[in-house]
């Protein structure tokens, strides 16, 4: 079977929508510049990959003019310049041509020095302009699109900024059946991952072999690259909601938390399983794991369209506070996934076609026991579908996993 994809088609029917909700107002998405110093993989903002598809083309910009009276000119794309010598070092691009339209699905597509003649014209047409990347907080940078369009609306009376952040969050908060797909073909791999790890954990490994075993496992079943830095915490380190070192030794009697996931077609997975290192949980551990467990799954049970996330974090929370653990739940539930792990979440209750985690915890340092278990699930007409279901989970079914060494 061929790995899904998402068809050109898609992103146009994106962009179609989005200037719908746009009218007359002029909309602008930059891709970014890629920092190879910074990180070794380029991605564009995510907003910018969900409207176009387009990951290859660092400092690209999106213009959404849905007012122009050419019809082939509502959505245009600018592009740098070519730089025969620094293609030589990055990878070669294509020319402006009818092959770069068809890869791109755009049919205007110009070099970024055209970019301000083309945003002028619009401009004076519209006279106003909407704000699609997040807003920042006020000890953050401007957002590049509201800082351009502040240095516009002073060079041309009566033009008006307004705020539809707010669309593309709603947009990419449900996701297509093919958005899914792909999802779950990430999470198919994480999987591939987790039973792997799970089997291959004992007593004497370094949490460094868990990470490398896991990871190594997704790139060998096409997850090149893993959607946020792999947790591998061992005993102590179990508690540590955000450990990343990976260097402690794994002792007989530890618990090993393993928070991961890998990616496809950009789209993230994000998983956690908690398993003994021996093979075995002691009784103490299986009861602050069985708590865990009830919590996440009345979570998942309650998953449905119209409930907002606090409400499945409130849900999960009352299990554990009645149990007598409600100061080791430090953190909330879960979140959207999608384009990123912590994917942006627009001010509504679910609908049809979310894609959240569920993950309750509990971190008891003192008796250096940390148990999270986290699965992805989408919204459904009628509830929801873990889509992680696959990974063991139960008391049983990971003791039975660890004993097939």
């Amino acid at each position: 079977m061929a790995d899904p994809s998402i068809p050109q088609k898609e992103f146009a029917s994106r962009r179609k929508k989005l200037m719908q909700k746009l009218k007359k107002s002029v909309g602008v998405l930059y891709a970014g510049n890629h920092d190879p110093e910074g990180s070794p993989h380029y991605r564009p903002h995510p907003h910018f990959e969900y409207l176009t598809g387009i990951t290859d083309e660092p400092g690209a910009i999106l213009v959404l003019d849905p007012a122009s009276p050419i019809d082939s000119r509502k959505e245009l794309l600018f592009l740098p310049p070519i730089d025969p010598e620094m293609d030589k070092w990055t990878g070669y691009r294509l020319e402006i041509s009818a092959k770069l339209r068809e890869k791109t699905g755009i049919n205007a597509i110009f070099r970024e020095y055209h970019f301000g003649r083309f945003l002028l014209e619009a401009v004076k047409r519209s006279r106003s302009l909407a704000c699609l990347h997040p807003l920042a907080q006020h000890n953050q940078p401007v957002s590049p699109d509201l800082e351009l369009f502040q240095k516009i609306a002073a060079r041309v009376p009566g033009t008006s900024i307004v705020d539809h952040t707010e669309e593309v969050a709603k947009m990419r908060a449900i996701k297509s059946t093919k958005e899914v797909a792909m999802m779950q073909k990430a999470i198919d791999i994480t999987a591939i991952g987790f039973e792997t790890v799970i089997r291959a954990i004992k007593p004497g490994m370094n949490e460094f072999d868990v990470q490398e075993t896991l990871e190594h496992t997704y790139r060998s079943n096409g997850g090149r690259f893993t959607a946020f830095n792999t947790i591998a915490g061992a005993g102590l380190n179990t508690t540590v909601l955000h450990y990343e070192d990976n260097c402690g030794p794994v002792e007989d009697g530890d618990l090993v938390l393993i928070d991961s996931g890998t990616t496809f077609g950009g789209y993230a997975a994000d998983i956690t399983r908690t398993v003994p290192a021996n093979g075995k949980f002691t009784k103490r551990q299986k009861e602050i794991y069985n708590i865990v467990l009830k919590a996440e799954e009345a979570a998942i049970r309650a998953t449905k369209p119209g409930v907002r996330i606090a409400e499945l974090d409130q849900i999960s929370r009352a299990i554990i506070t009645k149990a007598g653990y409600g100061d080791y739940f430090n953190h909330s539930i879960g979140h959207h996934l999608g384009l990123e792990t912590h994917d942006i979440t627009p001010d509504e209750p679910l609908k049809v076609g979310a894609v959240i985690t569920i993950e309750p915890g509990i971190y008891i340092a003192d008796e250096k026991i940390g148990v999270r278990i986290e699965d992805d699930v989408v919204v459904t007409k009628d509830g929801c579908r873990n889509l992680s279901r696959k990974i063991p989970k139960s008391v049983a079914a990971i003791e039975k996993l660890m004993a097939k060494k």
